[in-house]
């Protein structure tokens, strides 16, 4: 039995530690969750981690904290990007095996798996070829969070388990139009063009490539069964499974955003890789699944992104 008296969560203010924390907070009490971010730590110090823990004294972790970024940010940064990652990754495991943490729950993102994975994607691909070129260096830092966790079990007894949630959206996402992610990047550019009176939007590609997309609440909703249930290493993909193309993905986030202007597919630029679904049989088989219809997420967003642009409060990415 994980004793949860002091869950120290790491990476607390960003996007899926906000919904995190929030979920924790509800099932075990405040007084019982620890939120840091690097203002708190420096966690690419080993002295500053154990006084963290020595300050903290938990008993369980939940590392969020990660250094991440746009395409652009990796393809001009990418030693910074394998540094600081591998640093976050190898030294929490090794804090939390020293201070013998009864549980450490670590996530990594589904671009560590393999740029030509066939879809639907399953965990065992992880290790069958390289991820995308342009974030290789932090995709390859986080993947070692599947050998660090086998390799402290192994040695130092240390129970950590590795879930691999899909692309992430909902709020607290970042919506800076240089870096962020497909969704907050839409909904954006949709939300700003009905503001403007833009009477026509040109999107990159055919709009046929499909993406599996998930809300970061159910993702966070999980993380407790994750603590409490879950003795195994994994990795377990945590997403919907459902296939949605980019066009679609379009159409619905300018109806949600009341844009009436046209949408036009510039077919001579590239689409990229046009099938990237996560394969949840393994969720599903633990009981598990992620229950938010796109369409219900994609109107919590664009809500809250709506509220927030007018008056770039609340950490808003802009």
């Amino acid at each position: 039995m994980v004793d949860l008296d002091r869950i120290l969560v790491t990476g607390a203010t960003g996007f899926l530690g906000r919904h995190t924390v929030r979920v924790l907070n509800d099932r075990y009490g405040a007084e019982h969750v620890f939120a840091v971010n690097s203002r708190h730590y420096d966690l690419m110090d080993r002295g500053q981690i154990h006084k963290m823990f020595q300050d903290i004294r938990p008993t369980a972790v939940v590392h969020l904290a990660a250094y991440s970024g746009g395409i652009g940010a990796n393809r001009t940064y990418p030693a910074d990007f394998y540094l600081r990652n591998t640093l976050l990754t190898a030294l929490m495991f090794e804090a939390a095996a020293h201070f013998k943490v009864g549980k450490l729950l670590y996530p990594m993102g589904g671009c560590s798996y393999p740029a030509r994975a066939a879809s639907p994607i399953g965990e065992d691909q992880l290790w069958n070829g390289y991820p995308q070129p342009e974030s290789a260096p932090y995709s390859t830092a986080k993947m070692m969070g599947v050998v660090a966790a086998r390799a402290y079990r192994q040695q130092h007894g240390l129970n950590a388990s590795v879930i691999i949630p899909g692309n992430l959206y909902g709020e607290y996402d970042n919506f800076h139009p240089l870096d962020s992610h497909v969704i907050p990047a839409t909904i954006r550019r949709f939300h700003e063009a009905r503001l403007q009176g833009v009477d026509c939007i040109t999107q990159w590609g055919s709009g046929k490539p499909t993406r599996d997309f998930v809300y970061a609440g159910d993702v966070a909703a999980l993380i407790p069964f994750f603590l409490e249930s879950f003795d195994e290493v994994g990795p377990v993909n945590i997403s919907s499974g459902t296939e949605t193309s980019i066009r679609e993905l379009a159409e619905t986030v300018a109806e949600f955003t009341g844009y009436a202007g046209r949408i036009e597919w510039d077919t001579g630029k590239p689409d990229g890789q046009m099938v990237k679904i996560f394969d949840t049989a393994r969720l599903s088989s633990l009981g598990l699944s992620c229950p938010t219809p796109l369409a219900d997420g994609l109107r919590r967003t664009i809500d809250w992104f709506a509220t927030h642009y007018a008056d770039r409060g609340d950490g808003l990415r802009l």
